[in-house]
């Protein structure tokens, strides 16, 4: 079936949206993965009473429990604002994906005619 050149054209940014949309998926996948491991992490440093130690390029720092405790909640903040943004995203490619189906079954019903 030959298709409208505008029907192709559009079918061809649908495709591309689609793909974007696969791509802020896993981006959003990966950030509540780190979320979950820095959500995690908190709940064992508020729990935990002993000496807390703070991994920076392979060597142990001792650090205060305040201090990382600061970092991870910024860090939570920082990742929800991502996940957030990532969703607001993917919510206008979605509806710009609805009125791309829709304009292209609009294109081809009309060709059928």
């Amino acid at each position: 079936m030959n298709l409208p050149k505008e029907a192709s054209e559009k079918i061809n940014e649908l495709q591309m949206l689609e793909q974007t949309l696969q791509s802020y998926l896993a981006q959003k996948q990966n950030i509540n993965l780190e979320l979950n491991e820095v959500l995690n992490a908190l709940n064992e440093l508020n729990n935990y009473q002993g000496i807390v130690y703070k991994s920076i390029s392979g060597i142990l720092l001792e650090t205060k429990k305040e201090d990382i405790t600061k970092e991870l909640e910024e860090k939570k903040k920082i990742l929800e604002l991502r996940i957030s943004s990532i969703e607001k995203q993917e919510k206008s490619f979605e509806e710009r994906a609805d009125l791309l189906k829709k304009e292209i079954d609009k294109i081809l019903s009309s060709k059928k005619k």
